[in-house]
């Protein structure tokens, strides 16, 4: 995923769902519970083509 991809992303968002993304990105430690999720990896596989299954 590049960066015109993350734009067009968040600009899909509502006003109040981008604030809370960038609330969210803004604080690392919320940041990295997030990232640590087996959903969040399992999410990041695929973005990255890594998922062999999906």
């Amino acid at each position: 995923m590049n960066e015109k991809d993350a734009q067009k992303i968040f600009k899909g968002l509502s006003a109040e769902q981008q604030k809370n993304v960038q609330s969210i990105l803004s604080d690392e430690n919320k940041t990295k519970q997030i990232l640590s999720t087996p959903q969040a990896q399992a999410l990041l596989r695929k973005l990255m083509g890594e998922d062999k299954n999906g």
